[in-house]
């Protein structure tokens, strides 16, 4: 490569004959001097860092640190305080359970030792720890909760429903009739065929009868309403109890009614006196139990009663 100098300081142009060498030490001085202005720059720059600027990016830094740790101070003290409230809402709904629980282990005829409601059930077992994938997040921890509170809440409708069912059926138990009228054991005219007292030829007792002194106390065989109470033709003094589901009962012959239509009695409740009233030949209760209008085997409906 040629250069030609020219200047007023010169006689005569000059020229300047540059070699392959000439051009690489030239890019190498030049690739000297800007690695050096880099270096100064990058250690100006540290060096002023170390002075004003460090203390305001270390005051920026700090206050940013403190900001996302209230954020998560916050966001932790809601998430504790909706999880408190699950909690007492779920304490609620066990209590509600273990009264129910007990209420129906009463209903069912269970023994008290047999369910513990008031007792934590026992557990144990070797401990095999989660893995850090399955260890348990306060999103997850809420989402269990949540789960846990819906599936409370449906045991405890169900098991009222339950309850309910049972208390129907103890209801309709009651209703049976499932007491003797009086306070004997024995008959002295079972249900069925027979011959008749007063004509001696094959009739049919719809009932039983009990052979008990004059003013032995007659008492409703289950609750109902009465809808008789008076003097039958046949049956003498007589109450009629309705107990629904279409049974009714009838106690007949009585020497004094102790009732008046229209009232309800309940089981084992005092109703009227054995006499010897109607068509009958001497002191006894006659006691018919009667389903859809048709007499009924009282012996045999008071066992299944009691069953």
């Amino acid at each position: 490569m040629n250069i030609i100098l020219v200047s007023s300081r010169f006689a005569k142009a000059r020229s300047l004959t540059l070699t392959g060498v000439h051009v690489f030490i030239a890019g190498l001085v030049m690739a000297i001097l800007f690695v050096t202005a880099v270096l100064m720059a990058q250690y100006a720059i540290v060096r002023l860092q170390s002075g004003v600027m460090s203390d305001e990016l270390r005051t920026w830094l700090a206050s940013a640190q403190a900001e996302e740790q209230r954020k998560q101070e916050v966001y932790l003290r809601q998430s504790l305080d909706a999880m408190a409230v699950r909690l007492g809402q779920m304490q609620a709904q066990l209590q509600r359970l273990d009264g129910l629980g007990a209420r129906l282990a009463k209903l069912s005829g269970m023994k008290p030792s047999e369910f513990s409601f008031d007792l934590a059930p026992a557990r144990g077992g070797p401990y095999l720890p989660a893995s850090p994938q399955q260890e348990v997040s306060m999103k997850s921890l809420g989402e269990q909760l949540e789960g846990l509170s819906v599936l409370l809440g449906d045991r405890s409708d169900k098991l009222v429903a339950l309850e309910t069912l049972l208390q129907q059926d103890r209801l309709d138990k009651k209703m049976l009739p499932s007491v003797a009228p009086v306070r004997s054991s024995w008959y002295s005219s079972n249900f069925g065929w027979r011959l008749d007292p007063f004509t001696g030829q094959n009739a049919l007792h719809e009932g039983v009868d009990y052979m008990v002194p004059e003013g032995t106390s007659i008492y409703a065989s289950a609750g109902g309403v009465v809808v008789f109470a008076g003097l039958h033709p046949q049956y003498g003094n007589m109450v009629e109890l309705d107990h629904g589901n279409q049974i009714m009962t009838r106690y007949a012959h009585a020497s004094r009614v102790l009732v008046q239509v229209g009232e309800v009695v309940r089981r084992g409740h005092e109703i009227a006196r054995v006499g010897n009233t109607g068509r009958s030949t001497g002191n006894h209760l006659h006691f018919e139990v009667r389903y859809k209008g048709v007499a009924q085997n009282p012996v045999r409906f008071l066992q299944k009663a009691a069953g």
